[in-house]
């Protein structure tokens, strides 16, 4: 995604979020079809993704994956469900505060690990399995956003979520 020019009038409306954002949960995905592990803090390689991840040694745009908790909710009404835990649907970092739409194309900190936010994340099949009928449908547009790892290191639970770029 290409940015508007930072003075332009889009690029500055772009470029202004109301606060930092927070992790309020991370996850790792060990292998397919196992369930998720909850953690207090992981470490990101650069280029690559989260030790102990099932990805962490693909390169590429979707180093990390991460959901905004204010759409949990969401996807809990759109599915029928009274709740959705995070780790049903799958992505590593939980954040809060801040719309993670608005780090598609930009670089941004968690703890000591920079990220650049690469595209939505879009909801797969096995979501129908997670939530029940309708479940892909009700995570779209709330599947969050892929991140590539710029520069690692470990972020835990409470961290900051801060736009740099």
């Amino acid at each position: 995604m290409t940015l508007p020019p930072a003075d332009s009038e889009l690029g500055k409306l772009m470029a202004t979020l109301p606060r930092p954002g927070r992790v309020e949960w991370i996850g790792l995905r060990p292998a397919r079809a196992q369930a998720m592990r909850e953690m207090t803090e992981v470490e990101a390689v650069a280029g690559k993704g989260l030790i102990g991840d099932r990805y962490a040694s693909d390169s590429g745009k979707r180093g990390v994956t991460l959901i905004q908790a204010e759409h949990l909710p969401v996807i809990a009404a759109l599915s029928g469900h009274a709740s959705v835990l995070p780790s049903l649907l799958r992505r590593n970092v939980v954040v809060s505060g801040l719309p993670l739409i608005a780090l598609k194309g930009r670089r941004f900190r968690i703890g000591a690990v920079v990220l650049e936010g690469t595209d939505e994340c879009d909801p797969c099949s096995n979501m129908e399995k997670a939530l029940g009928p309708g479940g892909f449908n009700a995570m779209r547009s709330h599947g969050g956003l892929c991140a590539r790892i710029i520069e690692g290191g470990v972020f835990r639970l409470g961290d900051a979520v801060v736009a740099l770029t």
